[in-house]
């Protein structure tokens, strides 16, 4: 008598602390037996200028999708100038400023207790402005600064035009912790590469990789409809020789192997 396969384990709530390549290799073997296709999305945050650094960060990314969240009231002409040339990228609304408005606590532009109307002025505001520099490569989603909008106010966001809200996912929570308003979905990054604590540097390719093949097998393993994309996240401004060489390394390994892909967060907003 045979016995039946043994379950695979789903993967535990907090990701492992390190991995290694031949483990992405192996998870991504593993979408390949499947018949599916991984799909990783990449967005870097806080453009505002063509600067050196953003220069390097569309060289590092050649054809690779990319979606740029820019600063709408800092936003300047040469910013759009410079993505001319840059066909693979998009544009996406950084809140309005980049101003904490927190009174205490962690930093947010949209905590609780701003008014509405003047979410929605903002809104308004930063569409306009990013429309009317980047034309129809802006995109209707919107990447709340730090990270963090007060959830009373998705609806002012759907209400403005909004199409989808990109934060960043939390391993501990489930993929749609907070009811999104009808009309409005989620398209969280899942990987930042910086660490932010003692220094902002490269968080290290152990770490970066055990988060990823953590989220990619959590995904897999997931009954849902359909495949989220996994994000990655960058912040140009700051990136660091060790950053860049990852991502170099990631593109190639991804761009080589036959169950994952990059994908424009069009395809998936």
């Amino acid at each position: 008598m045979t016995s039946s396969p043994r379950p695979e384990p789903m993967p535990s709530a907090t990701p492992p602390s390190a991995a290694d390549w031949p483990e992405l290799v192996s998870e991504l073997d593993c979408w390949g037996k499947a018949g599916r296709i991984a799909k990783l999305w990449w967005r870097d945050d806080d453009a505002v200028a063509a600067t050196p650094e953003l220069a390097a960060l569309l060289r590092l990314a050649g054809g690779t999708p990319i979606a740029l969240a820019v600063i709408p009231a800092l936003a300047t002409a040469d910013l759009a100038a410079s993505l001319l040339d840059a066909p693979f990228s998009t544009v996406l609304q950084h809140g309005w400023r980049h101003a904490n408005r927190a009174i205490d606590g962690r930093k947010s532009e949209y905590p609780r207790g701003i008014p509405a109307a003047v979410v929605s002025a903002e809104i308004a505001a930063g569409r306009d402005r990013l429309a009317a520099l980047f034309g129809a490569r802006a995109l209707p989603v919107f990447v709340p600064p730090w990270n963090r909008i007060a959830p009373e106010l998705l609806a002012v966001l759907a209400e403005g035009g909004i199409i989808s809200v990109s934060t960043i996912a939390s391993p501990k929570t489930p993929e749609h912790p907070v009811h999104m308003p009808t009309g409005l979905g989620l398209i969280d990054v899942h990987v930042d590469l910086t660490k932010w604590k003692g220094g902002r540097r490269f968080i290290g390719a152990a770490a970066a990789l055990g988060s990823l093949v953590a989220w990619l097998r959590r995904v897999r393993l997931d009954n849902a409809a359909s495949d989220p994309a996994i994000g990655i996240l960058t912040h140009h401004l700051i990136m660091d020789r060790e950053t860049a060489g990852f991502l170099d390394a990631m593109m190639k390994l991804i761009d080589g192997h036959r169950a994952a892909r990059w994908v424009d967060i069009a395809e998936v907003s």
